[in-house]
């Protein structure tokens, strides 16, 4: 019998006469036996939930009469509440599998408050079509059939077993986030010696078909059923269909039942075997397949026990399903958000590399970026989105593309790094990124870096020797328009031929067991100790700081400046400031530009040179209302070549047109066109620079 009534209930049962009870029932000798035996009876009719039972079955509930309201629910005070589920599980389940009768013993609590062992067993009335209607049954005392027996004491270490092995495979499970991790909690030795199983298989149900994904032991897999359909006629197909486990007792009944099976399961050592379906939501999801040696009788309590297991591993299975999925889809989308491919740059060797942490929806912010810019430049940049989700991964895609931008416009690196900011603060979200961002001019090694709350830059030299450079930084991105610190510091600094510089995130650094100083140390010793190749150290780094317990994103950007050695590369660069109305800055511009062409040796192209620059200072003059910067370079490579600059704060860019035969302007840029080898306008910030070069031969 139940004592909570709903899990037996049926809604489908239509209401019938209740019969008449034999007419031995209420014989007073039959009634007289009954209670000397301390032993009563009950008739529970299903469709309306009503109970009647009679005087000597509530006694043995220690209940009166007038206490008891006619349902199940009014037993309830009476039973624990742990010997009431176990019960309503043993009558639920015999309503369903078509059982004719049930049985189990349970405790009573009396109005003192000790626990008295009784039994019920009742016999299951159904109509023509299977229907449960009623439940004719006893209840009696069983105190002096345990007490002190070796049935009692059978049962107690039963209950114990089963509670241990409940316990321990759910603690088990509860930390097996992916498939992969219940697997090895399930046919891993002590998963098996936990089961009591001598082998475990486990099949997962797609598309229609079983696929097999875990065996305790090497071969127990049979051949071409790895991946069967679910209706083929194998056991496991069986459980999925019917979503009812399945017990095999003998090698016989493997032979009877499963012809085509068979000839796999001979070879095997095993006696019996049980299969469960692993059921979540109604639908079976996957099946459990246990086999054992020596084993020949499944009681009902070793069936309880199996049947509790596979929900709890169906539970778990589930759960790392959605989690695998989930993972999956993260860092696709997070894979997505980076660069499809990384340009190659001349003067220059590039690697990158990304690895997620793996832990389902739980991805980082990371990301990388390089962007070319004019004349041999180029933006290296490294960042994280605060949080671990795909919100993150969502931001960090949305902030490299405006980095990008920003960048390709011609800002400077401090307002590449502003504007992001205030991007971010911008874009509704409480998140906020850290970046570290490296404009390098590849031909005279010069870089210039601003750092937003991240690392620093770590720079290996052709000697191997792994230094990290100390960059003064600002507050990091979102935070910084958040607080109105919009100011980041410029760090210049010169990368000679053969160095790399590497950015990376915190998460190759940081691990539970080691603090961020820990971390920068082991990471630059890495460095220096691993391969020439870029490439090779990249992956290198990430395979060694994985195994070394890396819980984080992580990601890389290394970057070597090639070319032969900085003396070399560049003869010197020269820069003067000159104001709107600043004859004297505009005559130490002439005279810088003067001894900078005899010094470098321009020769014949020396008048050409100076005529030029002029021309174009003062066209930045006259045609704009603030100052001028004029530069001068000496480049060796890859060809020797004097390089003049001209930068302005107008973003209003020079066009060359035809000024007619009487025109006295408009002449200067096709002076510029006619004596330069090359010459062009980039954008840069909310200004621009003119270029132009002359070859030396």
């Amino acid at each position: 019998m139940g004592v909570r009534g709903d899990s037996g209930r049926v809604s489908d049962v239509s209401p019938a006469a209740v019969p008449e009870l034999p007419g031995g029932w209420a014989d007073p000798e039959l009634r007289r036996a009954l209670a000397l035996n301390r032993m009563g009876s009950f008739v529970w009719e299903l469709a309306s939930g009503q109970m009647r039972m009679d005087a000597e079955g509530l006694d043995v509930f220690d209940l009166t009469p007038e206490e008891f309201d006619g349902r199940p629910e009014g037993l309830a005070p009476r039973v624990p509440a742990s010997e009431g589920a176990r019960m309503d599980a043993v009558v639920s389940r015999a309503l369903k599998d078509g059982s004719t009768s049930y049985g189990g013993y349970f405790r009573v609590r009396l109005r003192d408050g000790t626990l008295r062992w009784t039994h019920t067993q009742g016999a299951i009335q159904r109509d023509d079509d299977g229907r449960p209607q009623r439940i004719v049954g006893i209840v009696r005392d069983a105190t002096l059939e345990l007490t002190y027996s070796a049935a009692q004491l059978r049962l107690d270490q039963e209950r114990a077993r089963q509670t241990s092995v409940v316990e321990s495979t759910t603690a088990a499970l509860a930390s097996a986030r992916t498939v992969g991790e219940v697997i090895d909690v399930l046919d891993g030795p002590e998963g098996l010696q936990r089961l009591g199983a001598s082998n475990v298989i486990m099949g997962r149900v797609e598309s229609g078909h079983i696929k097999l994904v875990a065996e305790g032991q090497a071969g127990s897999y049979a051949d071409g059923t790895e991946f069967s359909r679910v209706t083929d006629p194998f056991p496991m197909s069986e459980v999925v269909r019917t979503l009812r486990p399945l017990f095999v007792l003998s090698r016989a009944e493997f032979r009877r039942r499963y012809p085509r099976l068979w000839p796999y399961i001979e070879p095997l050592d095993i006696d019996s075997g049980a299969y469960l379906p692993l059921i979540a939501q109604g639908q079976a999801i996957g099946a459990l397949g246990l086999f054992y040696r020596g084993k020949s009788v499944f009681t009902p309590e070793d069936r309880n026990l199996l049947i509790a297991l596979s929900g709890t591993i169906a539970q778990s299975l589930q759960r790392a399903m959605l989690f695998d999925q989930e993972h999956d889809l993260a860092e696709d989308l997070q894979r997505a958000m980076l660069p499809r491919r990384i340009p190659s740059l001349p003067g220059a060797e590039i690697a990158v590399r990304y690895r997620s942490a793996g832990n389902g929806r739980d991805i980082g912010g990371d990301w990388y970026d390089v962007i070319p810019l004019p004349n041999g430049r180029v933006a290296a940049v490294i960042g994280d989105v605060q949080g671990h989700d795909t919100h993150a991964a969502s931001v960090m895609g949305q902030l490299r593309i405006v980095l990008r931008a920003y960048a390709a416009e011609g800002h400077s690196p401090g307002t590449v790094i502003a504007r992001a900011s205030v991007f971010l603060h911008e874009l509704d979200t409480e998140r906020f990124a850290t970046c570290c961002y490296v404009e390098a001019d590849l031909e005279s090694g010069a870089l210039r870096i601003v750092r937003a709350g991240h690392v620093d830059p770590l720079v290996r030299g052709a000697d191997g020797v792994a230094r990290w450079l100390s960059v003064p930084g600002g507050l990091p991105l979102g935070l910084s328009a958040d607080f109105d610190r919009l100011e980041y510091p410029v760090t210049r600094i010169d990368l000679a031929a053969g160095d790399a510089m590497l950015l990376c995130t915190d998460g190759m650094l940081e691990r539970s067991e080691v603090g961020l100083d820990e971390g920068m140390r082991v990471f630059a010793e890495l460095v220096a100790a691993g391969p020439d190749d870029l490439a090779g150290l990249a992956d290198r780094l990430l395979d060694e700081l994985a195994a070394c317990g890396a819980e984080d994103d992580m990601a890389v950007l290394a970057l070597r400046r090639s070319g032969r050695p900085p003396a070399a590369d560049t003869g010197g660069r020269l820069t003067q400031h000159i104001g709107p109305a600043d004859p004297e800055g505009l005559s130490a511009g002439r005279h810088m530009i003067r001894a900078a062409v005899r010094a470098w040796g321009a020769g014949e192209r020396s008048d050409e040179v100076e005529l030029v620059a002029d021309e174009l200072v003062t066209n930045g003059l006259l045609h704009t209302d603030g100052p001028v910067v004029v530069t001068a370079r000496m480049l060796t490579a890859p060809r020797s070549r004097i390089r003049i600059e001209v930068a302005d704060e107008s973003s209003t860019m020079p066009r060359r047109r035809d000024p007619g035969e009487a025109g006295v302007s408009g002449r200067g840029l096709l002076l510029v066109d006619r004596l330069t080898d090359a010459w062009g306008v980039e954008a840069r910030g909310s200004g621009k620079v003119v270029w132009s070069e002359f070859d030396l031969g």
